[in-house]
């Protein structure tokens, strides 16, 4: 049987459980607006704090997933700016009540979304970097394929799928940098 490994300074060591991020296992809460969560929160016992209330209002005015770090700075100046400690607290509560998915789309820091998004999974591309939103049921034949196949049962929810977008795999690679003129998440 195979061991996972890693790369550190002393060489190449076992893969640890806590040395992997995964996202809340449990059963996503979907609230469709903001009201909502907080009234999620109430309901489960849970102080409906400033912090709390500001990330949840800057995780649905986003409309897509965002850093801890764009949260704290108030998005852009549409919300009021917050502390960057609290920020992380709300978000770690928020994920472990499932009103809130975290996810990684490519290097850097790990994004947030509210858990009402219908789209669950990502598609990433490997050269231009766009990210594309993929409703999860559409990915049941992948899961199943999978699991046929190894015996995995697999997520695509914290870590998306990487590949090229249909521009790039049908342009030359002509440049690192990929044709897509537009490489925001969508």
């Amino acid at each position: 049987m195979a061991v996972a490994v890693i790369r550190t300074r002393r060489g190449f060591e076992p893969l640890r459980e806590d040395s992997l991020t995964v996202s809340n296992h449990g059963p996503e809460l979907r609230a469709t607006d903001v009201q909502e969560a907080l009234r999620e929160l109430r309901r489960r016992g849970r102080r409906l704090s400033t912090p709390r209330r500001r990330v949840l209002e800057a995780l649905y005015a986003a409309g897509h997933p965002v850093t801890a770090d764009e949260i704290a700075g108030g998005l852009d100046g549409r919300l009021p700016p917050s502390d960057s400690a609290s920020v992380y607290r709300a978000l770690d509560l928020l994920d472990e009540l499932g009103l809130v998915r975290h996810v990684h789309l490519g290097h850097g820091p790990g994004r947030y979304a509210p858990a009402s998004d219908v789209a669950s999974d990502y598609l990433l591309c490997e050269r231009c970097g766009q990210a594309r939103a993929v409703d999860s049921h559409v990915l049941e034949p992948v899961r199943g394929a999978i699991a046929r196949a190894f015996g995995w049962r697999v997520r695509f929810s914290h870590f998306p799928i990487a590949g090229l977008c249909p521009t790039c795999a049908a342009a030359p690679r002509a440049t690192e940098e990929g044709p897509c003129s537009d490489s925001t998440t969508t």
